[in-house]
Parts: C-alpha cells; structure tokens; sequence
C-alpha cells in the first residue's frame, strides 16, 4: 500500500496539472501522476536578467567561469577574473546589451525569440502528434535555466526527453557545455528521465535550406548582382582559439564545410561567400580570418557592397545585433565600403521552425 513517504518520494514537481491522474490498478490513495510524455527541451546560450552591473557581473562570471568556455587553470584564471576582468566588462557588456535591449519585455533578444521558437515548435509538433510531446526552453547561462527546464518537463509527465541545443555545428564552447550543464541537471534527480540529445545539425536540408532562403528573402532572387545582391557575402561564425582544431573539436571544419554547402544552395561562384570568425576574447591566437579585419580588408580591395550572415547562431543576439551590426559595420564603412547589409538569423521563420520540428521527430526515433 502506498503511504505519505512513498508518495512524495514518486511525486512531479509541484505544478499545474496537464493530465495528472492515479495509475490503473493502484491503490486508492496512490499519489496522482502525469500521462506520460515526451519532452523536447531547447537550450539557447544565455542571457543576463539586465544590463545594470550586478546582473551583468552574474552573467559573466557564470559564462566565463565555464572551463568549457576559458580552460585555463582555475588558480590562474579565477583571480584575473573575479579581481580585474568582472571589475571593468560589466560596464562594456551592459553598454552593448543595452543598445539591443527589447525594454518593452525587459529582457535581452535572444529570451525573446528563443521563447517564440518553443512556442511555434510547440505549435508544429501539436499539429503532428496531438499532445504527446510537450517542448520547453532553457539556457546554459542565466535564466530560465536548464535546472528548471528540466523539472518543468518532468512535471508536464515526460519521463523521456529530447535535448536540443541551438547550435547548427558542434563545438565544445558551445554544445559540449549545454549537454554536461544538461546531465548535471538530472544528477540532482531521484527519478530522471531517459535522455537523448541532438548533435550537430548544420548538414539537415531543411535546415540549409531555410538559411539559403533567409538570404534570398533579404537579398533577392538574382544572384548575379543586378537585383542588389553584393559582390561579397560574408559568413562570420563565433571564434574558438585555434588550438581548439589541433586538440579534435570539429567545430573550424563544420563551419568551412555549412559555407560550402550555403555557397551551393545559393548557386554561388567558388570565393564569393567566404567564411570568417568573431568575437575574439583573451590573448591566444584564435581562428581566423577575422571578421572585423576581413570586412575592412573587402572594402579597401573595392567592395562597396557587402552582406554578413551568422550560420552558428539559430538566434539574434548581442554578438550579431551589436558585434555584427555595429562594431563590423563601422569597420567596413571606415575602410571605404559603402553598403553593408546583415541578413538576421533564422529565429522563429516558419521553415526553420519546420526544420528544427523535423530533426526533432528524426532523433525522436523509437520513441515516438
């Protein structure tokens, strides 16, 4: 017979109830539990909860505390961090954020859209399978965190669960850190869920295809340059060190080869799109060319029209809504260059929400 410690020992998490109901054949006073589901849970990187210094301090110290993220010995780096670097970036980051801020929400873009995403991917996965599949949203950094993604899943009565980190190419700054901070949350679990996790999805047809779209809509359909189209189309993805390539991360190699695959879904003359890095952090030598060089470099060989896209981001934040669109373009208009056009990510567009509901249902493989 169950008693009261049974029953709070196999209870969900305290929520409103989707479906909650004794089990068949279990004792009268058996504690209700919820239908079983599948969740699929999407993870962004991160957001501060406001540009002021504190909460930009918190932030930064999570994000770069990550040893996946700055892998220098901890003794070494956490007193540079902690007593010169958190005691100057705060001020520079919130400026950034707070150029890009949606203060009718009181939140950063990338909490904005990447809440859309969970709801229009919900809306999709609805469509097909009814309400066997419940999604959630999280990020690595700050809030809602993957912690309480997770027991809000666990709640809903999924007891199997998709993750899907928003990154298109693997790198271990990025997806690696999202998976470890993932498992580490269901280490705090009695009861954890099965778990599955996306990888790498930069190579899926409709995920290409949605991002060569995403340029045409913002470009046209003329790819020879008589309907606006640029004489340079840069793809700039976030920077890694580059001894992170020598040490096996295959994050350089998925970035050069989503170029080529974009370069041949647009139909475009070998050189044309070129594939560049940002966001550069510390002294080591990182991948390269850089972005911010390469843009000034296109404009002092002649080009007055060119356009950036951001292949590793699924969503618009601070490192293309201000890195991008402020700190780059300057470097180009001041190198000579007369015309930069950025194309945004892909967010909640209807056929990236389609591709990421595709590759969802692909890794949901057996369960569904």
């Amino acid at each position: 017979m169950a008693n009261p410690d049974t029953a709070e020992m196999y209870s969900m998490p305290s929520v409103e109830s989707t479906g909650a109901a004794r089990p068949e054949h279990a004792p009268a006073d058996h504690v209700a539990v919820e239908h079983q589901r599948l969740g699929v849970l999407i993870v962004n990187l991160g957001t501060p909860d406001g540009t002021d210094y504190w909460s930009m301090r918190r932030y930064l110290s999570e994000f770069l505390s990550d040893q996946r993220v700055v892998d220098y010995p901890r003794w070494l780096w956490q007193p540079l961090l902690q007593l010169v670097i958190l005691s100057r970036r705060p001020f520079a980051s919130g400026h950034a954020y707070r150029s890009i801020w949606n203060h009718e929400q009181d939140e950063s873009p990338l909490l904005t859209t990447t809440r859309r995403q969970a709801e229009k991917l919900s809306e999709v996965l609805g469509e097909r399978f009814g309400d066997r599949i419940e999604v959630a949203y999280g990020m690595r950094y700050g809030n809602p965190s993957t912690d309480s993604a997770v027991r809000e899943l666990q709640a809903r009565g999924c007891q199997r669960i998709l993750f899907f980190p928003l990154y298109p190419q693997y790198a271990s700054p990025t997806t690696a850190t999202a998976c470890d901070h993932f498992f580490r949350s269901l280490m705090k679990l009695k009861w954890q869920p099965a778990a599955r996790t996306v990888p790498a999805y930069f190579e899926h047809s409709g995920y290409m295809q949605a991002l060569a779209s995403s340029v045409r809509d913002v470009l046209g359909e003329d790819e020879t340059g008589e309907d606006g189209w640029p004489s340079a189309l840069v793809a700039s993805y976030h920077g890694v060190p580059q001894r992170f390539l020598r040490d096996g991360d295959p994050y350089y190699c998925q970035c050069c080869k989503t170029t080529r695959l974009l370069g041949e879904q647009l139909g475009l003359e070998e050189g044309r799109l070129i594939t560049t890095f940002q966001s550069k952090f510390g002294p080591e030598e990182w991948l390269g060319p850089a972005t911010v060089d390469k843009v000034a470099e296109l404009a002092r060989a002649g080009h007055r029209h060119i356009a950036v896209l951001s292949p590793a981001f699924a969503t618009d934040c601070v490192e293309t809504l201000e890195e991008i669109q402020q700190e780059i373009r300057d470097s180009f208009l001041a190198a000579g260059g007369e015309r930069f056009t950025y194309i945004p990510c892909l967010n909640d567009r209807d056929d990236h929400i389609e591709a990421l509901a595709d590759i969802a249902v692909g890794e949901l493989a057996g369960w569904l």
